[in-house]
């Protein structure tokens, strides 16, 4: 049986994850974020008791010391390098899953879940502080998709609801927890494919999205805690760096008008 290679090709090396189709056009949620056309993106692993605070430079440095040739030409003002997502998970985990037009990869840590308790034990509505400037390091569920189809401005939006959607369902299954403190998506497609107007669940790309975050985020959440001999925590307070959302907000109901 003949081996069919995915439509987003990928290479690990040197802790660096590199998703590659030339001439896409991508959507990140990621540091330096939006979109951005780019023959490729990449996950990149932080070491533990990671500090910088320089992020580009410091991205740059780790393409460019993986042996990623848009590193080089990224030093030299020449071009741009392609969105890039940090994490403290390992790229030696790293899993991916193809349906249909959709590719998809996933990298998984869960030691700082962020839980949202339904009937939190705080009433009423309270200050809440913006915190430390989000930062990876300690986990981190990190995915990337790509679609070989065309979409629609909206449609290239909503693949990253469509995929956070299916990461944290994944997730409450696997773990109990819908996520983590420093999750982030990249979905990606291919200006010269199919055109196609929507990507919500029910259609061909939101269904195959679904499926391939399901699958990689499984497979790489055995990886990573089946490999490295530890378990998934119990409780947030059982986890070294997650939080719990104990806050109420206050409802009310717009204005109405005749």
């Amino acid at each position: 049986m003949t081996r069919r290679e995915p439509a987003y090709d990928a290479v690990r090396r040197a802790g660096v994850l590199r998703v590659s189709r030339p001439g896409t056009e991508w959507l990140s949620t990621g540091w330096n974020g939006g979109r951005r056309t780019a023959d490729a993106v990449y996950n990149v692993t932080v070491p533990d008791g990671w500090n910088r605070t320089d992020l580009d430079t410091y991205i740059a440095e780790r393409l460019e010391q993986a042996g990623f040739a848009e590193a080089s030409e990224h030093e030299q003002g020449q071009t741009d390098v392609g969105p890039a997502l940090l994490t403290g998970a390992k790229q030696r985990d790293a899993c991916g899953a193809r349906c249909g037009s959709v590719t998809a990869y996933a990298t998984a840590g869960i030691s700082n879940p962020a839980a949202l308790p339904m009937d939190p034990d705080e009433e009423g509505e309270q200050p809440v502080s913006a915190g430390d400037e989000q930062r990876p390091g300690h986990g981190t569920v990190n995915i990337i998709v790509g679609t070989t189809k065309a979409l629609a401005p909206g449609a290239l939006a909503n693949l990253v609801a469509v995929a956070a959607e299916a990461k944290a369902a994944t997730l409450l299954a696997e773990t109990g927890y819908p996520g983590t403190t420093t999750d982030a998506i990249i979905t990606g497609h291919d200006p010269t494919g199919e055109q196609v107007s929507f990507s919500g669940s029910g259609t061909d790309v939101g269904a195959a999205t679904r499926a391939c975050v399901r699958e990689a985020l499984r497979a790489t959440l055995r990886a990573h805690y089946e490999g490295c001999n530890s378990e998934l925590p119990d409780a947030v307070s059982d986890a070294p760096y997650g939080v719990s959302t104990e806050i109420r907000a206050t409802v009310f109901q717009p204005a109405f008008e005749d």
